[in-house]
């Protein structure tokens, strides 16, 4: 076969080279490599964030005696009732852990950035880079609106009590309210970052957001209904409106920079 092979080269002028066995190897698969790769630099972000929450649980830890005593206040008769052996320990983590995500925010939107951020193009890093920082503000503010919503939040829901409907308040319910109200105040304003960041790679555009503006105030209407606890209407209400202001806000914004 050699001999064969050789010969045929001779003819043709081209020099034929036998198959050899290694050279059929299957070629590694990249792509499989990068997707190990990106998922151990998932873990690793996710380890840090959990690792800063963890840090900002133990402040809130000591903290959470303060603040636990300053919520009860807004209660009429300034106290809660607890139904179980362990509800004051529940509710102490409850609000040591919701005080260690709001002081490590920063580390969290930084991890996230770190981790989306090579999938995206020079340019496009440099544009979105300065909104990381200021969503960190944005998130202060959300925080800031759902302190001076819940007095009124709560003063609508005792209205409806009276002289034999009395307020004895059971104190997991409260804690899970006021909690679950300031992540969800403090989420909601990343809303427009995410917005001028989608603006910014080119996935949404001023026009189109202008064009499903219809669509945009129902889902904010439900989304307010629905994330907002304790079934009052001054907390989805004026978190539907703040939605929908940022909404428009950054509509306008995205026009002006010319998408």
């Amino acid at each position: 076969m050699a001999d064969a092979d050789a010969l045929r080269g001779d003819v043709t002028g081209v020099p034929v080279t036998p198959p050899s066995g290694p050279s059929n190897a299957a070629a590694p698969d990249d792509s499989v490599m990068s997707l190990v790769d990106h998922l151990g630099e998932l873990r690793t972000r996710l380890f840090r964030v959990i690792l800063a929450v963890v840090a900002g649980g133990a402040v809130g830890f000591v903290l959470a005696e303060t603040v636990r005593n300053y919520l009860i206040d807004l209660l009429p008769d300034g106290t809660a009732q607890t139904l179980g052996p362990g509800d004051g320990f529940a509710i102490t983590l409850r609000i040591a852990l919701v005080i260690g995500i709001i002081l490590a925010m920063p580390v969290i939107l930084y991890q996230v950035w770190a981790f989306i951020a090579p999938g995206l193009t020079p340019q496009e890093r440099k544009t979105v880079r300065p909104w990381v920082p200021l969503a960190l503000i944005f998130f202060a503010l959300g925080v800031g609106i759902a302190y001076l919503v819940l007095p009124y939040a709560l003063s609508f829901l005792f209205s409806f009590n009276d002289e034999r409907l009395v307020e004895n308040v059971a104190a997991g319910p409260f804690f899970d309210f006021v909690t679950t109200m300031f992540l969800v105040f403090g989420l909601v304003m990343e809303f427009p970052i995410l917005l001028v960041g989608l603006s910014r790679v080119g996935i949404v555009t001023s026009d189109r957001l202008r064009q499903v503006r219809r669509y945009v105030i129902l889902g904010i209407f439900i989304f307010a209904a629905v994330a907002t606890p304790g079934g009052d209407l001054v907390s989805p209400f004026v978190l539907w409106c703040t939605m929908y202001l940022l909404y428009e806000l950054t509509v306008l914004f995205i026009k002006r920079t010319g998408r």
